[in-house]
């Protein structure tokens, strides 16, 4: 952890207003370090270890008649998740459209989820994460509203002008909607830039006081008992006319000043991007260890969910191989869908298109919508909206009655990998596609956003016949078994190994190098044969392979991998 010292702070302030004067830095520095006070007690700490587990939820993901939902959510969390540590709530404020991610007030919970007393309940017990959501608000936030009228705050908080043909063509972003929109400001016609969608208006953080605006936001949050800050779509942050307006040095600077600011205030606290960009621009987020310490890991999901539909881990094996393991102090958050669909954009570069278009084939046939954006007047898949259930629903070689074994098996790669896994609650719970959503809804993305009624889920989880008590009794013990493995650790060593593209396997060894785990899976729904020989198994050690509960009696022996098989072989039992 770096030392909080005031020349760093306008350093990095320097490095975000390029063109203000020395006097100004100064004092827009001041006026930064009155809202973060030092923390004297404040100490490096070990943020993260093989017990941690996120959970991704909404705070209406199960709701029942006449009970707050935050109420709801705390008693599901007691009794079903208690395995689970970290507990992404997703945005949970007054919020007119995208499911709580256009923000009409960032300091008030919305009377359906709650109040702070609420909240306080399940941050007791829980460490919770907020998404900040910093680049755009509610056209409905009074912050806009001032703005239309000239008044303040806001008068200046949104980026403005009196003409379209403004210099945007190169203007990256995930939507094929109209970049600006339309305004009257003050009864005079001009345009707002909206990233996202036209309730969306994005903030000009070109106007330090955006900045401090959010900096006291990220204050109330962690003094409310926030443990994690995700800062969403934190990569179309900085604009400039003629560029992409994506990754651009400033934002990077924003989050540098961010890190820097929350770990000398809450040390125990998290600052998490969230960048769906291609990987290696996604993996520029790291900084030298000086901007977020968690990213998600976006190309995992696709190319783990590609590698079994396909039945080849061979594009899989080629990522795995080159990323770079993750400093002390940062690591990788992996995850397989969330409320957000399975995104593409990581996969550029790595999967050549005609895989794609395979690819995008079966899950539509399998029930997926796909969600586009715009580039260079083309239109290219931007993510992929399904439960993960049911994106399993068929493979390359189509139909079958293993979509469970596969949607077990993406859990138990998952697991093994470097970084912190989160689960998303629609996977804990086997939800499939919501259509009845959908059709209200007209979003695609509604289709992975069920509201489950709390004593029909109740029903379910008791059903012995039921696929979600399956899924969630088998998800369950995989979660206790990986949380007692120190070779999980989400910095100990990762290594991909060199076997058939039928196999995709990982070793995994401890920080203090006491357990290695030999992590083997079959991608196939044919049984495979795997010799022990082409893993190097210590003849001095003891092997178990405890997924299966079995002992290696010959480490030169063959094993059957059954269809989506897993075994994880270690010479520790915990």
């Amino acid at each position: 952890m770096r030392k909080f010292e005031f020349k760093t702070l306008m350093s990095l302030v320097n490095g975000i207003y390029k063109n203000v004067s020395a006097n100004e830095i100064k004092k827009l520095s001041e006026e930064i370090e009155k809202i973060f006070p030092k923390n004297k007690k404040n100490k490096s700490k070990n943020l993260w270890n093989e017990e941690d587990f996120f959970l991704i939820t909404y705070a209406d993901s199960i709701i029942k008649k006449n009970n707050k939902n935050f109420n709801m959510l705390l008693n599901f969390l007691n009794n079903f998740c208690k395995e689970f540590n970290f507990v992404h709530i997703l945005p949970f404020f007054p919020s007119s459209s995208d499911d709580g991610f256009a923000i009409i007030d960032y300091k008030k919970i919305d009377t359906e989820n709650g109040d702070w007393s609420d909240f306080k309940k399940i941050s007791d017990k829980f460490k919770v994460m907020t998404d900040l959501v910093i680049n755009h608000c509610s056209s409905s936030n009074i912050l806009f509203y001032n703005f239309l009228e000239k008044n303040d705050p806001g008068s200046d908080y949104f980026i403005h002008s009196k003409k379209k043909n403004i210099g945007i063509s190169k203007v990256v972003r995930p939507r094929t909607s109209d970049l600006l929109k339309p305004i009257k400001l003050k009864g005079e016609k001009g345009f707002v830039w909206c990233t996202f969608s036209h309730d969306q208006i994005d903030f000009n953080f070109k106007n330090p006081k955006v900045l401090i605006f959010f900096l006291k936001i990220i204050k109330f949050y962690l003094d409310n008992g926030v443990k994690a800050i995700r800062l969403d779509a934190v990569a179309f942050l900085w604009k400039e006319i003629g560029t992409n307006c994506i990754n651009l040095p400033e934002t990077h600077n924003i989050i540098r000043l961010i890190r820097l600011l929350v770990e000398n205030y809450s040390p125990n606290s998290l600052i998490i991007t969230e960048t769906n960009v291609p990987n290696d621009q996604n993996l520029s987020y790291f900084g030298n260890n000086n901007e977020a310490h968690c990213i998600y890991n976006f190309s995992l999901a696709p190319l783990l969910i590609h590698a079994i539909i396909s039945g080849s881990s061979f594009y899989l094996k080629k990522w795995s191989r080159s990323m770079p393991p993750a400093q002390q102090g940062n690591a990788y958050l992996n995850f397989l869908s969330s409320h957000d669909g399975i995104g593409m954009r990581p996969l550029e570069g790595i999967i050549p298109k005609s895989e794609l278009n395979r690819f995008f084939k079966v899950l539509k046939q399998s029930g997926a919508f796909l969600s586009f954006r715009a580039s260079k007047k083309k239109k290219n898949v931007y993510e992929v909206n399904t439960t993960l259930l049911d994106a399993f629903s068929q493979t390359f070689e189509g139909k079958d009655n293993l979509k469970l074994k596969r949607f077990l098996l993406s859990h138990e790669i998952l697991f093994t990998m470097e970084g912190i896994p989160a689960v998303y609650i629609q996977n804990l719970i086997g939800s499939s596609n919501d259509f009845n959503k959908y059709h209200k809804t007209k979003s695609f993305r509604s289709v992975n956003r069920k509201n489950w009624e709390y004593n029909e889920l109740l029903k379910k989880l008791k059903s012995r016949t039921s696929i979600n008590k399956k899924i969630y009794e088998a998800l369950t013990r995989l979660v206790t078994l990986r949380k007692k493995q120190p070779a999980f650790h989400p910095n100990a060593t990762q290594f991909t190994l060199q076997l058939e593209d039928c196999f995709f396997g990982i070793w995994r060894q401890s920080i203090d190098r006491s357990q290695s785990i030999f992590c083997i899976s079959n991608l196939t729904r044919k049984k495979k044969i795997f010799y022990l020989h082409d893993v190097n198994l210590i003849s001095t050690d003891r092997w178990f392979d405890i997924l299966n509960k079995k002992k290696i009696k010959n480490i030169n022996d063959k094993i059957f991998l059954s269809p989506y098989q897993s075994i994880w072989i270690t010479n520790k039992k915990y």
